[in-house]
């Protein structure tokens, strides 16, 4: 397709795709000829990953950037994004998934290394062989990163939290995504085109992420709250003054007045 085309596909207009282009955020069109430039379906998934990274995550170009390249942005990254964060890996590369470097993380992370190989054997993560050395696909570095945000938090083996912790997501995490699946495939399919159901995805991973986020938080906060001991949740008041417990109050009698 033409640059007309693929604006008109994404709702996007050449000079932002132009600037894409420049950041190194989408394949470069191919060019038959010196003056002509052909795009295709990658380029359409490329833009609208990246204009649903501005608009929903509130990404810059900069923090795809340094996602893409295995830096850690300043600003926290939603898990919803990194969906489009995948995609936009897949359309840059072909069908190959480019690796995050764990040597690149390092300089943020310095455990980043062993980290992602504890995570590794438990089935959290997946290191990659590359050639330029071990890495991660974009969605494993997050979580190998928000581990290691999590030790420095004090969640670390010296105070009881090794990374084996982390296990019992797993299987919880697949039968809950199985379920997603199989119900959705069970009530679109045959009823909506595959464009409407991408796009229905597109808004569902995102809500439905922060809905059992938010589910989860408001039932760990209930437990934590039932497993207090009585005599932490419900302290004695405080003991007023004698000078106050023999005020009388206002608008009463005093002993004098009564008699």
């Amino acid at each position: 397709m033409k640059m007309r085309e693929l604006e008109a596909r994404t709702g996007v207009n050449r000079e932002t795709i132009r600037v894409f282009l420049r950041h190194g955020l989408i394949p470069e069109p191919s060019r038959p000829k010196p003056n002509v430039a052909d795009y295709d379906e990658s380029h359409v998934r490329a833009v609208q990953a990246i204009r649903d990274l501005q608009r929903n995550s509130a990404m810059t170009l900069k923090q795809i950037q340094d996602t893409l390249g295995g830096e850690n942005p300043e600003q926290r990254i939603e898990a919803s994004a990194f969906h489009n964060l995948e995609a936009l890996v897949a359309t840059r590369v072909g069908i190959d998934v480019q690796p995050v470097l764990l040597e690149a993380m390092c300089k943020a992370f310095p455990n980043a290394a062993a980290d992602a190989q504890r995570l590794q054997s438990i089935g959290v993560v997946e290191v990659l062989d590359s050639p330029a050395g071990p890495a991660l696909s974009i969605t494993d570095a997050r979580l190998v990163t928000i581990w290691s945000e999590m030790q420095q938090a004090g969640f670390n083996e010296a105070n009881g939290f090794p990374p084996e912790i982390v296990n019992f997501y797993i299987d919880p995490a697949e039968r809950v995504a199985e379920r997603e699946a199989t119900l959705f495939l069970e009530r679109t399919e045959g009823r909506i085109s595959e464009d409407e159901a991408a796009r229905m995805l597109q808004v569902a991973l995102r809500l439905m992420l922060d809905f059992f986020g938010l589910i989860r938080m408001k039932r760990f906060m209930a437990h934590i709250h039932r497993e207090q001991p009585a005599s932490d949740r419900r302290k004695p008041r405080r003991q007023s003054s004698n000078r106050s417990r023999s005020r009388p109050s206002k608008g009463a009698s005093s002993p004098a007045a009564a008699r």
